[in-house]
């Protein structure tokens, strides 16, 4: 089987890739990083090593899990910052109605941080 082909257009060499190795690539480059974060953070909540809080940010009750805390408010804040330049709120007011979004969506067993600094579990 012949990997190489010339362009004759551009002059360039290429490699083609047979359907499986693309197909591959696909599902494990592709595909898989949303599923598994969406996964990751439910299990890290049923864990109890993540928490939510009533500003509609997470909270890591482990230090384990910090870095994935920090990567999923950094994409909150983001949302909560466009939404809220949108509708000309301040982003607390924002994070807030989020708030609720997720704790309804949230898993039974996970852990909600309220304003006054206590955890309780759904």
């Amino acid at each position: 089987m012949n990997w190489d082909k010339w362009n004759k257009k551009t002059g360039r060499r290429t490699v083609v890739l047979g359907g499986l190795a693309i197909g591959a690539f696909l599902s494990l480059s592709v595909l898989s990083p949303l599923p598994v974060a969406a996964d990751t953070l439910n299990d890290l909540r049923l864990s109890g090593a993540l928490g939510e809080a009533f500003d509609g940010f997470a909270r890591a009750r482990k230090n384990s899990v910090a870095d994935f805390v920090a990567d999923v408010n950094k994409k909150r804040r983001a949302i909560y910052a466009k939404r809220a330049k949108s509708q000309g709120v301040p982003v607390g007011q924002v994070g807030r109605v989020y708030a609720s979004q997720i704790r309804e969506k949230a898993p039974a067993g996970t852990w909600f941080l309220s304003e006054s600094g206590d955890w309780s579990q759904k």
